[in-house]
């Protein structure tokens, strides 16, 4: 029986590390006014007829912190790229100069600041329901054990160490969080 929790609580840990990373992902796309190569994520250039990520038909670096410079492997894939930039529709105006195509980040307005900091916020809630539902399955896990002879008070414990993994991946989730709204907020 107690292997059964101990298994049951690695699973819920391995769920609860998966909405942490999904988040860090997620906000690592989100723009704070300043260059990231990460912006450019899921941008998919045609390549031959073969719709392949950014990142691996081009080198893609962040010259100063205003400024995305996209070094294609092969110069014909300059106007792809232009065009697969043009239609993700991220608001940025591609430039190309024969070699490299180069991305101007405009400076964020209060306004859109602060709908990207809502937005990260609703990005951080999604993720701590994601860490409440690996709980609440591995309170369920346990109470199905408890039916199949666990006893009570292990029944319990495993709940407890349930909800204080579920308190520090929130505290994780808050200083993600806290740490994105800052970088955002910064002009």
């Amino acid at each position: 029986m107690e292997d059964e929790v101990k298994i049951v609580l690695e699973d819920t840990v391995e769920k609860m590390d998966k909405a942490i990373e999904h988040l860090d992902k997620e906000m690592s796309k989100v723009r704070a006014g300043k260059a990231n190569p990460k912006m450019l994520d899921g941008i998919l250039v045609d390549y031959y007829g073969t719709m392949t990520p950014l990142a691996q038909v081009a080198n893609i670096n962040t010259p100063d912190p205003r400024t995305i410079a996209i070094q294609p492997w092969e110069k014909n894939l300059i106007t792809a790229i232009e065009k697969a930039i043009m239609a993700a529709n991220l608001g940025m105006n591609p430039d190309n100069n024969g070699d490299l195509v180069r991305i101007n980040v405009p400076p964020l307005t209060e306004e859109r600041r602060k709908d990207l900091v809502k937005m990260v916020k609703k990005l951080s809630e999604e993720s701590r329901i994601g860490v409440r539902n690996a709980r609440r399955d591995a309170i369920d896990e346990f109470k199905k054990l408890k039916k199949d002879g666990l006893p009570e008070d292990m029944e319990k414990d495993a709940a407890d160490q349930a909800q204080k993994l579920t308190d520090q991946y929130m505290r994780k989730i808050d200083d993600l969080l806290e740490k994105k709204e800052k970088d955002i907020m910064t002009v």
